[in-house]
């Protein structure tokens, strides 16, 4: 049986501590979100998602059949796929439904317009356990809905599918249209191109360090830390820049397109860390990406006037701390970088690696979930 209608400071009450505060910023419903998943079912938690979503410009069919149908206005499109598991990739203690469903967004919408593309539309599935609140599938598709309004107006949900599993997950395939240009793949750069970044470096990385550091507690005596939730909540209060960066990071989306148009010749977005991407890059054009190091130091400089408490490793989450979603493109040297790019460096014949000046870059960087996962589902 439903659990009768009961006030919203009961329901934020009843969610998960990272949820609460966020309880009076979904729109009213007309039955009890801090029902469970397993005792509404699929078709109303479907019901009840719906009205949330946003809607693709390029939607010819959206929900509601077996597939959509969307626009390709050149008759090509570019697609990409990315999973969000609960634990290797977000902890519901430090993360709300809305950060889950905004990231869900950007991380995709990244890679769409580090293609040179234009984002337009996005098909998601989640899996989560029966007993999740039918608030944090409502608040994931709030995070789904404001993140394409914010980074890609014309991009909305096409379709997905809901099902079960001991652990929340979401997966995101993202579509966008080259509009009559070619993509710009990670292949292009050639000796004597500019290398140059669009968007943050290094703050998302020195917010989970922050979050690992001081936004977890003592699980037992063999001195295992589990992320707190109020705790992170306090971090997020007094550092959010590199918090927000981290939980729910913000993409100069449009920018992927103004680069191709400037005539980028390979970009990419620096998810895992801006060795370990640049190095991603540099093997696919056959050439050396050389990073000036008065331009890593100036990167550094911002991220620790952004916030003090980095220090000396400003330097460090700048190379490789991953997860900024920045877009890292290389521009014929002949070609006025367009703005909000910045230049780091530049490309030079050579091995396929990185230096920073003439010094090879000590170690790969970035993030590894086969590598650097701790196993905890938080």
């Amino acid at each position: 049986m439903c659990p009768a209608r009961r006030s919203a400071d009961d329901d934020a009450r009843d969610l998960p501590s990272s949820e609460a505060d966020d309880a009076h910023d979904l729109p009213s419903s007309d039955s009890d979100d801090a029902a469970t998943l397993a005792e509404v079912g699929e078709g109303e938690v479907l019901r009840r998602i719906f009205p949330r979503l946003p809607h693709s410009a390029a939607e010819l069919l959206g929900p509601g059949d077996d597939c959509a149908v969307l626009a390709a206005p050149d008759g090509r499109f570019v697609v990409t796929t990315d999973t969000m598991v609960q634990g290797p990739d977000f902890r519901l203690a430090w993360s709300t439904a809305h950060d889950i469903g905004w990231k869900a967004a950007m991380t995709n919408l990244a890679d769409v317009a580090a293609m040179g593309a234009r984002p337009t539309g996005l098909v998601v599935a989640i899996a989560a356990p029966l007993d999740t609140p039918v608030s944090v599938l409502l608040g994931i598709a709030d995070g789904l809905r404001e993140a394409c309004v914010s980074a890609a107006p014309e991009c909305g949900v096409v379709g997905g599918d809901l099902s079960t599993s001991s652990a929340l997950t979401i997966a995101v395939t993202a579509f966008g249209s080259l509009d009559g240009g070619e993509p710009v793949t990670r292949a292009g750069a050639r000796p004597g191109d500019v290398v140059a970044v669009a968007g943050e470096l290094g703050l998302a990385g020195a917010g989970i360090w922050l979050l690992f550091r001081d936004g977890t507690h003592d699980a037992d005596a063999d001195g295992d830390s589990i992320p707190d939730a109020r705790r992170g909540r306090a971090l997020r209060r007094h550092h959010g820049a590199l918090l927000e960066a981290q939980l729910a990071p913000r993409v100069p989306v449009a920018l992927g397109v103004t680069a191709r148009e400037a005539g980028a010749t390979a970009m990419l977005d620096v998810s895992d860390g801006l060795t370990l991407d640049a190095r991603r890059l540099a093997r696919a054009s056959g050439c050396t990406v050389r990073l000036d190091p008065a331009a890593i130091e100036r990167e550094a400089a911002a991220l620790r006037a952004v916030d003090p408490i980095v220090g000396e490793r400003a330097r460090a989450f700048v190379l490789s701390g991953g997860e900024d979603h920045a877009l890292l493109a290389t521009f014929p040297a002949s070609v006025p970088l367009p703005e909000g790019f910045r230049p780091l460096g530049a490309v030079t014949a050579g091995e396929p690696d990185v230096l920073v000046g003439d010094v090879p870059s000590a170690s790969l960087g970035g993030w590894d979930p086969y590598a650097d996962w701790d196993g905890r589902a938080g």
